[in-house]
């Protein structure tokens, strides 16, 4: 897990450097107007986010981290003998950025198979504490 919060983190920060020099010379430029309209009906038509993670295209469908759900089915790592990418892929392209390799998607799903267990005294709490608010 050391290793994934390491390169999450050293993303984040290298982001967050070009997020401050984008600031630094461009923070004061208008990028369009809004209307009260927009923003009563869903803000149609208003770029409201920047995101890198996903975008949803009417032509090209959806896209995480820019690659199409096509791409990922053939770049992203698979069980052995599987035709479908593991989800752990897209949660380390997702989180990172990049596409991971065999080996750090395996290291991911071990260190979540690790960490799956929910302990019992969690359940018991849940039903204290249901049993208190359910009449």
């Amino acid at each position: 897990m050391e290793m994934l919060k390491q390169k999450f983190k050293a993303q984040a920060d290298k982001l967050g450097e070009e997020i401050k020099a984008i600031l630094k010379e461009h923070g004061d430029t208008v990028i369009g107007q809004t209307t009260l309209s927009q923003v009563y009906q869903g803000m149609r038509g208003m770029t409201a986010l920047i995101t890198e993670t996903s975008l949803l295209d009417a032509q090209d469908g959806i896209r995480f981290r820019r690659h199409s759900i096509d791409e990922l089915r053939e770049k992203l790592p698979k069980a052995n003998g599987g035709s479908e990418p593991l989800p752990e892929g897209l949660f380390y392209l997702m989180l990172v950025g990049e596409i991971p390799t065999q080996e750090e998607v395996e290291n991911l799903t071990s260190i979540l198979q690790r960490r799956s267990h929910v302990p019992s005294y969690v359940f018991e709490t849940m039903g204290h504490c249901l049993k208190k608010h359910i009449p």
